[in-house]
């Protein structure tokens, strides 16, 4: 079997509505397998004006707004229309993006029909209870999720620091590495300009700290903005630049009304704004595998980052960069006063980015998950003859 015969149904609970890590990974992901000649299916949830536009075909799902969280929905459920389109397109292989409503009807189309599943792991979704003052429900959570992906005949996950996790937590038996690529056309130091950071209001002689994603609280902004608290306690000499766009927004400004906000940046302007950086702060602990902080190292940036799952995977402490322990606001601050005032070691830190970010591409990682749906068909297709006539 070859990747031309693949026939991939593609389950997201959020495929291109808003613009994320994940969603940018899956449809790359989907231009790849199309590009290679495999047929390709995608179900999702839609909007009247997505985020961006989506790669290959996209079936709309019934879904209403999450309560909470109005910029993300939650299907209704599969239905007659979706089962008949599932039916008509016969995938040999079912990918589930996401354990939500979705992804669990998803889970039980594959197990009546005997196909080939496989989930990917993009967002470490118990933690998000923590920043909702849900948190003791987090090991209920863990045990859903358990549930879940062991019901998939394997997962794969963005890096091995999140394998070793999931491992741990004894999620599935067949954990596999799918990390993110980068386009290294688009981000690289070569994009840093010095005319837009003056349009913005940044002095050339100013380090620029900056925190670039969703402005979402799961994110790690009340981290970030206790950080620039004590750097300023300090009296260390810093910009905030904020680039990203998200619900937290008015929760961030309000925290730094000091700092540049940037807001949502796109095409050209996304590494432009990046790269116009001095040092990525990212506290984050919900990440699996970050790939703000692979964007970051691409465009030779310093990073400050929590120890936690992804970040971990791509930051050399004292290298690339600096881990931190997660929700350390003193050692968070201590590593980004150091690169400020050693200039020397935060450009030893950005060019060492380069140099690591340079092992991802997209293709190369996308290849790689197209081998792995031909395993976990081939290995399900043994278990099958093995079963008593």
């Amino acid at each position: 079997m070859k990747i031309s015969d693949l026939r991939v149904a593609l389950l997201s609970g959020n495929y291109n509505y808003t613009r994320d890590g994940a969603n940018m990974a899956l449809n790359r992901l989907v231009g790849y397998l199309l590009s290679q000649g495999a047929a390709v299916r995608i179900y999702s949830p839609v909007v009247d004006k997505p985020a961006f536009p989506a790669t290959g075909d996209l079936i709309g799902v019934p879904a209403i707004p999450i309560p909470l969280r109005s910029d993300y929905r939650i299907a209704f459920g599969m239905g007659r229309r979706i089962k008949n389109d599932l039916r008509d397109f016969a995938p040999n292989i079912m990918h589930i993006s996401a354990p939500e409503t979705l992804g669990h009807w998803g889970v039980s189309y594959a197990r009546q029909h005997d196909l080939p599943l496989m989930a990917s792991v993009h967002t470490r979704f118990d933690t998000y209870l923590r920043y909702y003052r849900l948190g003791l429900l987090e090991p209920s959570l863990t045990a859903l999720l358990r549930r879940f992906y062991r019901r998939c005949d394997a997962i794969v996950v963005p890096s091995q620091s999140m394998a070793d996790l999931l491992r741990d937590q004894q999620m599935n038996d067949d954990i596999g590495i799918w990390p993110s690529g980068v386009d290294h056309h688009i981000f690289t130091p070569e994009t840093r300009s010095l005319e837009w950071r003056r349009s913005v209001g940044i002095a050339d002689d100013e380090v620029v700290v900056g925190f670039f994603g969703r402005l979402v609280l799961e994110k790690g902004i009340a981290v970030f903005c206790d950080t620039i608290d004590e750097l300023k306690r300090r009296d260390v000499k810093i910009r905030v630049l904020v680039v990203g766009d998200g619900p937290a927004r008015t929760v961030f400004a309000n925290r730094l009304p000091d700092a540049i906000f940037a807001g949502f940046q796109s095409g050209d302007a996304l590494p432009r704004a990046l790269a116009s950086m001095d040092i990525l702060l990212n506290p984050s602990v919900t990440e699996t595998f970050g790939i703000v902080t692979l964007e970051a190292n691409a465009c030779g940036l310093a990073v400050v980052g929590a120890d936690a799952t992804g970040t971990s995977s791509l930051i050399v402490d004292g290298v690339n960069g600096r881990l931190i322990p997660a929700g350390d606001v003193k050692g968070f601050a201590d590593a980004v006063e150091r690169y400020v005032a050693h200039p020397a070691d935060r450009a030893a830190a950005g060019a060492a980015g380069i140099k690591s970010a340079a092992a991802y591409s997209w293709d190369a990682v996308n290849h790689a998950l197209a081998d792995t749906y031909l395993r976990v068909i081939e290995g399900h297709q043994q278990v099958q003859n093995s079963r008593p006539a």
